[in-house]
């Protein structure tokens, strides 16, 4: 029954979160538009898949994801090899950027894009292959950025240099790189935070600078979801520039 009760507590957070998405929508349609809502049924249905999804989804993250990434990082931490420790923050930065759906669609929207303005072929191998570069470049960007933040945790370095630094770059290849490029690369820095990368990498920081004497899991702990949406930016723009 408390399980039960929790789920529903879930359902209720849920739609809460819906509920200006929601709004915004149907004032746009009905009033501003003046139209009716196309397939109200199929709105009603998906609108519940939503809900439950997104319930089972939070759930999911507090039972198995948050835990498993914290307790994968201190147990790393504990052992005292920072080699382990930076091969898994890569191998966890490569892994979940490649299997996160945001990156993948916007991948395969810019492989179409491409060769609908002619920069690629517009046969499907050369769409695939555009759209496959472009999830290994990023996904190559997000695995080196957990293993920077890592270190910066280890160290307990102040992230505003990183971050100063890093857009300083960002901000001069995109001097340098070709106008098509400009605007996915951007793009493809936010798309990285996302659904699969997010809990995991968080958990990553979390873990680690609760299991280092001297580091605060408020202080030291966050900030590696900055450098996974920083550092593909800028490995999309010398992507376009060389490829």
């Amino acid at each position: 029954m408390s399980q039960l009760l929790g789920f529903l507590r879930l359902i209720a957070a849920s739609a809460r979160d819906l509920a200006p998405i929601v709004a915004v929508i149907a004032v746009f349609q009905l009033v501003v538009l003046g139209r009716p809502i196309p397939d109200p049924g199929g709105v009603v249905v998906g609108l519940v898949l939503v809900l439950v999804g997104l319930a089972l989804f939070v759930q999911g993250l507090e039972i198995g994801l948050f835990p498993l990434g914290g307790a994968m990082a201190e147990a790393f931490a504990r052992r005292g090899s920072l080699a382990w420790l930076l091969a898994f923050a890569f191998a966890l930065g490569f892994a979940t950027t490649v299997a996160e759906p945001a990156l993948i669609a916007i991948a395969d929207q810019a492989a179409a894009s491409a060769a609908e303005a002619g920069a690629i072929a517009s046969d499907e191998s050369a769409r695939a292959a555009y759209a496959r570069g472009l999830r290994t470049v990023v996904a190559l960007a997000v695995g080196l950025a957990l293993v920077l933040g890592t270190v910066r945790i280890v160290k307990g370095w102040p992230i505003q240099y990183f971050i100063v630094a890093g857009y300083a770059l960002v901000v001069v290849l995109t001097a340098f790189a070709p106008d098509e490029i400009v605007a996915i690369a951007y793009d493809s820095g936010g798309v990285t935070t996302s659904t699969v990368t997010v809990p995991l990498v968080a958990a990553l920081g979390i873990g680690l600078a609760s299991a280092i004497r001297g580091r605060s899991p408020l202080i030291d702990g966050f900030g590696l979801i900055a450098f996974a949406s920083l550092t593909p930016i800028a490995f999309v723009l010398v992507w376009g520039m060389v490829v």
